[in-house]
């Protein structure tokens, strides 16, 4: 099974690698000709994940058209927000020649404006083409090293494709699972990213393991409750995409998302973090689309809401621990998984 994985950023790049170190086809399309070219120069990626040597089993090209062509397989590794750009090159580069057996969204994100998950972007720009996504918690280090770590793979079933792929990206390090809560693993993977930033907050502010550990736990049942009002499933954001990823991302000193948020409690400027970073921090637009989202869709989410209030409206970091810590007392209760 032929693999094209389209974008050169540290996880792009170690899932390519993975690919190779299962034997499996695959070539990597750098976005930028010069990157592609500083990668085939030194079998390294030395911009996004330095260290590491890219082997001759990753075949590199800055031609999408050549990376694509043949291809069963396409994993698109792009920030949420480039992921509509990138969809439209890959139509035109494709033309009227075959479609890939799956296209599978590695963002996390949803896409300003529209509301719309990254599988939807990628279904609108690539009409009459299966799509899909690959989540759960795994840094992009770990996995090029050969780290263990496992994921869920997320479509709409048709005769055994999904299988299929799923047996050729699995091996010893990379145990992959099947789910066709399509909404609900992209929901997920989307969601952790803002409640990543919320628990940094919380380190940044010194407030401790148990404050931590509650914003948490609250935030699973929040990450239920909106994605269940947006046609999810409940039991998929127990699973890899939803809790499993709100662990990695909110614990792991790799975690963008959390460092973001740690520096933002210890009170530094928002502009100035975000200001000539080299990688994307997907929780901080996330979190003013799945905002607009809810507000649209009349859904209660006080920890996004505060978090909005935080990355967009000036409030402090401390404010927003004290409106959250004032609300009405409730009873605790978690709804049932579904049998579905």
């Amino acid at each position: 099974m032929k693999f094209c994985v389209v974008g050169a950023g540290a996880w792009g790049t170690a899932f390519a690698l993975h690919l190779a170190r299962g034997q499996q086809p695959v070539v990597l399309v750098p976005r930028r000709p010069e990157q592609a070219a500083a990668i085939l120069a030194s079998r390294e990626n030395k911009e996004y994940l330095p260290g590491i040597g890219v082997g001759p089993g990753v075949e590199v090209t800055a031609d999408l058209a050549v990376g694509l062509a043949g291809a069963d397989v396409v994993l698109v590794a792009c920030p949420a927000q480039t992921l509509r750009a990138t969809g439209q090159a890959m139509a035109r580069a494709l033309g009227s020649g075959p479609r890939p057996r799956l296209v599978v969204s590695l963002a996390k994100g949803l896409e300003l404006g529209s509301h719309l998950r990254p599988s939807q972007v990628l279904a609108e720009t690539l009409p009459g083409t299966r799509v899909g996504v690959l989540a759960g918690p795994t840094n992009a280090a770990e996995v090029a090293r050969g780290l263990p770590a496992a994921m869920v793979l997320a479509a709409s079933e048709d005769g055994g494709t999904l299988q299929d792929i799923q047996a050729a990206v699995s091996g010893p390090t990379l145990r992959v699972y099947t789910s066709g809560d399509l909404a609900g693993v992209e929901f997920g993977g989307c969601l952790k990213n803002i409640y990543a930033i919320a628990a940094g907050c919380c380190e940044g502010l010194g407030l401790g393991d148990n404050a931590k550990a509650a914003l948490l736990t609250r935030a699973v049942a929040e990450m239920v409750r909106v994605g269940v009002s947006l046609g999810a499933r409940s039991e998929t954001f127990y699973g890899l995409s939803g809790f499993g990823d709100l662990v990695a991302t909110s614990h792991g000193p790799w975690s963008r998302n959390r460092e973001f948020g740690h520096r933002i409690g210890e009170g530094r400027p928002i502009p100035e973090l975000l200001a000539g970073r080299r990688t994307v921090v997907e929780g901080y637009e996330t979190t003013r689309s799945f905002h607009g989202l809810c507000a649209e869709r009349g859904i209660e989410a006080p920890i996004l809401r505060e978090m909005y209030a935080i990355l967009f409206q000036g409030s402090r970091p401390a404010a927003a621990l004290a409106s959250l810590m004032s609300r009405e007392l409730k009873r605790e209760s978690a709804p049932a998984l579904s049998t579905a």
